[in-house]
């Protein structure tokens, strides 16, 4: 249905409900923003399009990881799938090649590779894989997790619990508290943490009940997005292996060089895990996911089978990512980007009492949006303000974690250091009018410097016509200084 409402926070849109007045019969804007679906029409690069052509700077959409629509991606499966789009049951040239690539970016042992259609698929085959090599079922998952849709995903996915009718959650799933470095900044947290973590998982053998494997995010995006020491992911890594169960590392929100410093998350840790499990940075957009382990786990799995998976519509899609990220040299920028980003954050985080914490790296960042910087108290109501009032001035970001007060900003990794400077700039600009309407019902109802800019001014040409060219150019000698595009 056209008027059904999208659940999802990134596709609503403050637009303003014109009422009748009883007392002048003259419209006038209501107090209370009606929120609207933002339909998108098409995107390039990091920007999205409505169907009147307004621009949208897209701060969260990591699905589109090298960019909407970019020409080399599509040419790669346009080309491919006017030779062969299936080759179900055989071995090509193209799977080959894509497998064998995949799998050189990641350290030994992890040399076998399962090729599924998304990142709810990798991470079910995962728990399979657990189960059949260590022979035990119980899963041990991060609270406020999110692993994927798939019935068991939705079992050990902690997030989904409270969002599922009736749930009971099974009695082979077991939960760990956030890693929370905003609220927990006593060096001793982080010892104690790990004494509690193995004396739960001696607890459960206590009563009969051994893990199969522990199933986490590296930077625990869903759950906040929280980076912990390096020594306590080694400690718990150590401790999950010394109890017989293996290490499941999910790269969907990290995966392919989001980090800026590796091409995987875990790698910030220098730790391996047992199985590594990727999903949406693979495709592009296009439906992929993959499972990667060692010969002495997968030897026990027995036997796979995928219609889709591995086809060699994907594997050309996925070949020229990976060629994108290096050859556009997306880690550098990525981390270059994100450097600047957490200085302009500190600045602001220094002159706001809103801004709590602003965590993460590269291009995966989150600003958690509290009521006070000494209680640390989050505030839900006001991050949905910050973020409809980026959308006011066309700027998409997301809200994450328990709390549903933390800004999510993980954009396509094209996302360069003109779009950081834009969405600093105007990042200060609504945190400064938030602040100021504090008392208000709607903080974005009467916005000073938030003035509305008529549609016809976001109207612009396809990034890179010359039109756009011209435009920047011409901005470029009124400043008296110019800027490195990294597109």
């Amino acid at each position: 249905q056209n008027d059904a409402l999208n659940m999802c926070s990134l596709h609503e849109l403050p637009m303003p409900k014109l009422e009748l007045s009883k007392d002048t019969q003259t419209r006038r804007l209501s107090h209370v923003f009606e929120r609207s679906p933002l339909k998108v029409s098409r995107g390039i690069k990091q920007y999205l399009y409505d169907d009147d052509n307004v621009e949208y700077l897209d701060c969260v959409n990591g699905t589109a990881h090298v960019g909407h629509c970019h020409p080399q991606v599509i040419s790669a499966g346009h080309s491919q799938m006017s030779k062969l789009s299936t080759a179900q049951g055989f071995v090509s040239d193209i799977l080959n090649k894509y497998v064998k690539e995949l799998v050189q970016t990641l350290p030994e042992p992890l040399s076998v590779c399962y090729l599924t259609n998304s990142g709810s698929e990798a991470n079910d085959l995962a728990l399979r894989l657990a189960s059949q090599y260590t022979g035990q079922r119980d899963i041990i998952s991060v609270e406020d997790g999110y692993h994927g849709n798939l019935g068991v995903l939705v079992d050990i996915s902690h997030k989904m619990h409270e969002r599922v009718p009736n749930f009971k959650k099974p009695d082979w799933v077991h939960h760990v508290p956030i890693p929370d470095t905003f609220r927990n900044d006593d060096p001793e947290y982080w010892s104690k943490y790990v004494q509690d973590f193995e004396k739960r998982l001696n607890e459960l053998e206590a009563i009969g009940r051994r893990i199969a494997a522990f199933i986490f995010e590296p930077f625990f995006v869903i759950a906040g997005l929280h980076i912990p020491p390096a020594s306590f992911v080694k400690s718990i890594f150590r401790i999950v292996r010394a109890h017989g169960a293996i290490i499941i590392s999910d790269e969907v929100q990290t995966g392919l060089g989001r980090s800026g410093e590796y091409l995987w998350g875990f790698m910030n840790y220098e730790v391996v895990p047992d199985i590594v499990t990727v999903g949406k940075p693979l495709g592009n957009g296009h439906p992929m996911g993959g499972v990667i382990c060692s010969s002495d786990i997968s030897s026990k799995l027995g036997s796979y089978f995928s219609t889709f998976g591995g086809n060699p519509v994907s594997c050309a899609i996925g070949l020229s990512v990976l060629e994108i990220v290096r050859n556009e040299k997306l880690l550098s920028s990525a981390r270059m980007v994100g450097k600047y980003m957490k200085t302009e954050f500190e600045l602001l985080k220094e002159s706001h009492e809103i801004l709590g914490d602003y965590r993460g790296m590269g291009l995966v960042l989150s600003l958690e949006i509290v009521h006070s910087k000494t209680k640390k108290t989050a505030a839900p109501e006001l991050s949905t303000e910050v973020m409809y009032g980026l959308k006011n001035k066309n700027i998409l970001v997301a809200i994450t974690g328990k709390h549903r007060n933390i800004i999510l900003i993980s954009p396509p990794m094209c996302f360069n250091m003109e779009n950081a400077r834009r969405l600093c700039k105007s990042l200060g600009e609504v945190l400064s009018m938030v602040e100021k309407n504090l008392s208000s019902h709607s903080v974005i109802v009467y916005r000073d410097s938030l003035e509305p800019i008529r549609r016809e001014r976001l109207k612009r040409p396809i990034i890179g016509g010359e039109v756009e060219a011209k435009r920047r150019h011409l901005v470029s000698e009124s400043s008296g200084s110019g800027y490195e595009d990294m597109d």
